[in-house]
């Protein structure tokens, strides 16, 4: 994996890249699938001014060796009126062109959507820069209300934070759900956060966090397989199913419901991916009710069927690493794959 760095870049989400991907992780031997990534640094001179010019980073490694990358991380824009340099946008190019993963945080979107590779595809950029994005460029099917997009070859996110979600997302599709959240305890950052969720609530985040509602969450996530509703998770929290509604929208900025489903549908994939239980056992466990469930919500959340999440992400899959020209094969597949 290389990420490329430019002049101006933010160095928020160069250090998520850094922390996620570039960080030893002792802890998880015997844990992987595919030996950690080889997280590298590049640029189109060897001393790159980051944002504001507040430092420098010295030494960074040739562009070149972006041409050996199986992902490829591209650089933001504090402001996205100007252009990454061309050796960047032909190196992005390139990238593409031989089959690459790439992925961006934040404003990256404009360094994609320069480079022309996504035209046609649905992306995000962060919500400030939805009217520009989608002014310059048309072709791209711009979603401003979600934390990440994954397109299979090509990934985006929204602005800061987001990086977290999606480089976390990566991380889960690589190796599995157990090792991303291993990598999200360290980092202490929760470990998924659904892509399709909205970039901000709709109102500040409380002064006084509610500690209640941090033990509703766990009360709920070791009661997936049983029944649970609204209702009981307010009479947990001690508060009406209105109120619950209320605290959910400001600290975690769902509904209780989607939440739910949320977590379920992310036991279920954990079962997929740790054994051979037949699909109606998994849909009991994670609290889905039926196979026919599975199926539906499964396809809803992550785009393939549990058979084909068995397939790709089970244990005794094939230990390879994800490259960007399968990835993106592996994906149109699974959207017209049926049980």
């Amino acid at each position: 994996m290389v990420a490329i760095v430019d002049n101006g870049s933010n160095p928020f989400e160069l250090g998520v890249a850094t922390e996620l991907f570039g960080l030893r992780r002792p802890e998880l031997d015997g844990q992987l699938r595919a030996p950690w990534y080889d997280f590298r640094l590049c640029a189109a001179t060897p001393t790159v001014s980051m944002h504001a010019g507040f430092f420098s980073l010295s030494d960074v490694e040739p562009l070149d060796i972006v041409d050996d990358a199986d992902t490829v991380l591209v650089p933001n824009r504090p402001d996205p009126a100007v252009s990454p340099s061309a050796p960047v946008v032909e190196a992005v190019r390139s990238a593409a062109a031989r089959g690459a993963r790439l992925m961006s945080f934040c404003t990256g979107a404009f360094t994609l959507a320069e480079a022309g590779v996504l035209d046609g595809r649905r992306a995000t950029t962060h919500w400030r820069w939805a009217d520009a994005f989608r002014a310059r460029f048309p072709r791209v099917e711009l979603d401003p209300d979600v934390l990440y997009v994954d397109e299979g070859a090509v990934l985006t996110s929204a602005g800061s934070a987001a990086a977290l979600d999606l480089g976390l997302h990566v991380i889960r599709k690589d190796h599995g759900a157990d090792v991303a959240n291993a990598v999200s305890r360290r980092a202490v950052f929760a470990g998924h956060r659904d892509g399709g969720q909205r970039q901000f609530v709709e109102r500040p985040v409380p002064r006084h966090v509610h500690a209640g509602l941090s033990d509703v969450l766990e009360w709920a996530r070791r009661r997936l397989d049983r029944p649970l509703t609204v209702r009981d998770l307010a009479r947990r929290a001690a508060v009406s199913p209105a109120t619950l509604h209320r605290r959910f929208a400001a600290e975690v900025g769902t509904t209780p419901l989607v939440w739910l489903t949320g977590e379920r549908v992310r036991l279920a994939c954990q079962l997929l991916e740790r054994g051979e239980l037949p699909l109606d056992r998994v849909a009991e466990a994670s609290g889905l009710g039926t196979a026919s469930n599975l199926r539906s919500l499964l396809r809803k959340h992550v785009g393939v069927s549990p058979t084909e999440y068995r397939r790709r992400f089970g244990y005794r899959s094939r230990t390879t690493s994800v490259s960007a020209g399968s990835t993106s094969a592996s994906a149109r597949e699974a959207r017209r794959s049926s049980e």
